[in-house]
């Protein structure tokens, strides 16, 4: 039997530490001489802290663990038959996991992250084919890029096997920047060593004898367990010297990068590798062609390469048999936002939006009404729920106007305003963009400043047209694929919600009630009893009225706090 308790970023978060020391501190006092081990994230990160048992193969989660689960848990080691019984990972949990298709994620949550021994029992580092079958399996797999544009894998690896030079380099792209995205760090904390043969099995594919892991500074966990894993692996002779490529020597360093969103960008990535700013090139000439110091470069991103070690051992056509004719296999999705059941999950492609949202996600937090999905990150989309029966593949997702991204889902519900959300996503690009074209650099800049204007009630007639004009001419002028896809999100709003925008800029309103600016609070004279918590507790004194009469707010004192509606007893005040 063995113990672990999951922590990664969001186990921790949750108390996972204390839950740790607390089981590992009670065992021992029991006297029952049983490891408490770590492992990483399961992908409910809802149900955090969870402590996992192994028994014969066979996986037991108890969830939501706290200071007192070590008390039951013992009672449990002990053979009480009703110890910690409580903490079991309810049944409809279960049943959502049971639906994960887990390839990426099949040893998360599963193995202690920092443990090369724990990989290789689970069917790690085992003796690669030749270059030329590798690629043929791949191939056959139809991995595609997991990073967000969905180009083929085996092609990358094709074009830089075939490009003349002796040097060659292999590139893990970890610089995960959407907001609400968190797949990529998630394998790095709970499987850092599928990534790392990944990308030995890529560099045997085609003849490299280097490989750079650049990942955000702001994983200093997943830092830590990379750099472990690579550690024991060089210990193991599986890379350094005399490796498993059985080619010729591969060593494999990390790059810790600042944070630039831009540098998710293939080409800003490599600028920034070499000691430069983070700013993308024109392509051709493609970095499997010239890359890194100038050498032919293959680039995937961590989800990519996580696959590739189960694909070379189950053979490409077990990858290929799930999912869609043209999208193959599993996509791990992170569910964020308004959503019951946050965290990850791993579907296969060709389940429906609705079933990621309302069958894993359990629906909407305090079972509001669905109102869109911010999916593909700043350079996605929104969908609104009309569309939620879209399958989950490159080309449908494309068709909508927003696109998979990476895999970042933000949901929203009914008290969203998707004038300020669009506001959000410009405000993140204008500010991540790397500045070297004038299209992105001035045009997000101009189109932020237009949705600000609409959300502050300085909005007019033309400029929602306004707003379109612009995200035409960006998507049409920029230099890099973060530029050309910068307007999406705005784009999309204004495409299935232009109302919504119409009501800003002509109307000054916001049907959400959440742009203060366009707010107006009212007392309902019908309800009002005069009990004068409202006026209490105003900040502005803007309410008067005597007790037992009906209160009035002086619309120019306000300063649209909101107080006054959340102290009131009878739904007396509101604002619209």
């Amino acid at each position: 039997m063995r113990v672990f308790v999951g922590r990664g970023s969001c186990g921790i978060a949750a108390g996972a530490d204390r839950v740790f020391e607390s089981l590992s501190e009670k065992i021992d006092q029991a006297g029952l001489h049983l490891p408490v081990e770590t492992a990483g994230c399961l992908g409910m990160c809802y149900l955090e802290p969870i402590v996992t048992v192994e028994d014969g193969g066979v996986f037991t989660d108890y969830v939501k663990t706290g200071a007192d689960f070590a008390d039951e848990f013992i009672k449990f080691l002990r053979g009480e038959p009703n110890g910690a019984a409580r903490f079991l990972m309810p049944e409809k949990d279960r049943a959502a996991l049971g639906r994960y298709e887990r390839v990426a994620l099949r040893n998360c949550g599963r193995v202690d992250p920092e443990s090369i021994e724990d990989y290789i029992r689970r069917g790690g580092y085992k003796e690669l084919p030749d270059g030329e079958e590798i690629i043929e399996q791949i191939k056959i797999s139809g991995l595609a890029g997991r990073g967000g544009a969905g180009f083929p894998t085996w092609f990358k690896w094709r074009a830089a096997k075939d490009a003349p030079g002796e040097k060659k380099y292999v590139v893990v792209n970890a610089d995960e920047g959407d907001p609400g995205a968190f797949m990529d760090r998630a394998i790095l904390e709970s499987d850092p060593h599928s990534v790392v043969e990944g990308a030995l099995i890529c560099a045997r594919a085609i003849g490299a004898d280097e490989g750079v892991i650049y990942v955000r500074a702001e994983y200093p966990l997943a830092l830590k367990r990379l750099r472990v894993a690579i550690a024991r692996a060089e210990e193991r002779g599986i890379i350094g010297a005399d490796n498993l490529t059985g080619v010729r020597p591969f060593t494999l360093t990390i790059k810790a990068g600042a944070g630039a969103f831009v540098c998710g960008e293939e080409t800003a990535l490599i600028a920034s590798l070499e000691g430069g700013r983070g700013t993308p090139r024109l392509k051709p000439p493609f970095p499997a062609e010239r890359g890194f110091f100038g050498c032919p470069t293959n680039i995937n991103n961590v989800e990519t390469y996580a696959n590739v070690p189960w694909i070379i051992r189950n053979g490409g056509r077990a990858f290929a048999a799930s999912g869609t004719e043209t999208s193959k296999g599993s996509k791990v999705f992170a569910l964020a936002g308004r959503i019951k059941n946050g965290g990850l999950i791993e579907v296969p492609m060709g389940v429906t939006l609705r079933e990621c949202i309302f069958g894993m996600g359990g629906g909407i937090r305090e079972d509001k009404r669905f109102k869109a999905l911010q999916l593909g990150g700043p350079s996605g989309g929104c969908i609104p729920e009309s569309l939620l029966d879209t399958p989950v593949d490159y080309k449908s997702l494309t068709a909508t106007g927003a696109i998979m991204g990476s895999g970042g889902m933000v949901v929203m519900d009914e008290s969203a305003c998707m004038v300020d959300m669009a506001r959000f996503f410009l405000d993140f690009t204008c500010r991540e963009s790397c500045g070297k074209c004038t299209h992105c650099r001035i045009g997000t800049k101009r189109m932020l400043e237009i949705l600000e204007r609409i959300v502050s009630g300085g909005g007019s007639d033309g400029d929602v047209e306004a707003l379109e004009t612009l995200g035409a001419r960006i998507k049409e002028s920029a230099l890099c694929g973060l530029g050309q896809t910068a307007p999406n999100p705005a784009l999309t709003s204004i495409k299935y919600f232009r109302e919504e925008f119409v009501q800003h800029a002509t109307e000054k309103k916001c049907a959400a009630g959440h742009c203060r600016a366009l707010l107006r609070y009212t007392i309902d004279a019908a309800a009002c009893t005069g009990c004068t918590l409202c006026a209490k507790r105003c900040p502005a004194n803007a309410i008067t009225g005597e007790l037992k009469k009906v209160h009035t707010i002086d619309s120019d004192r306000c300063t649209k706090c909101g107080e006054c509606v959340k102290v009131c007893k009878f739904k007396a005040v509101s604002a619209a």
